[in-house]
């Protein structure tokens, strides 16, 4: 798990001093670094995804600004989480190239960001692997910066997203 420690440490670097960091110079005076859940090995999953057909129509999905968003349903896949089976489905951007999993899950607003967490492919965590499979690897799940500043507009996790299993891994609240 070094490379997500090395990942992590990047994050908060970039957070802290890049200028297109979604923290305002009050919040990076007080950054001590993102906080995460424990490293949890049994949320790095290879799946099977059960892929949509390509002529799927567009999905509206409604950001924090009432703003709407279209992206194509790509696939969904199925997994344990504490003895329980979940699911969720992975979008893409209209033209099916960049992968988005937003998903709200049972620890959505006491331990994590209360309007969900993201993953996607310009990250570590979500990829896809040879054989049609898909990595996923929650560790990596990460905060919109909407959970940072009222300035951006973040999509929210559409229904058939939302968990009522905890995802404990990845960020957490602020």
């Amino acid at each position: 798990m070094n490379h997500l420690n090395d990942f992590r440490a990047e994050v908060d670097d970039f957070f802290q001093f890049h200028p297109q960091s979604p923290l305002d110079d009050a919040q990076r005076d007080a950054f001590q670094g993102i906080q995460y859940f424990e490293t949890n090995d049994d949320l790095v999953l290879e799946v099977e995804p059960e892929y949509f057909p390509g002529d799927e129509p567009l999905t509206e999905m409604t950001t924090n600004t009432g703003e709407k968003q279209l992206y194509k349903r790509w696939a969904r896949f199925t997994f344990q989480v504490g003895g329980e089976e979940a699911a969720l489905t992975v979008y893409s951007d209209p033209h099916g190239h960049d992968l988005f999993m937003p998903f709200r899950d049972a620890t959505s607003g006491p331990e994590s960001y209360g309007a969900g967490r993201y993953m996607d492919n310009h990250r570590p965590g979500l990829r896809q692997l040879p054989g049609g499979k898909l990595e996923v690897d929650f560790n990596y799940a990460y905060n919109p910066y909407c959970a940072y500043s009222e300035s951006y507009s973040c999509p929210l996790p559409p229904r058939e997203n939302w968990l009522s299993v905890p995802i404990r891994a990845g960020e957490k609240k602020l």
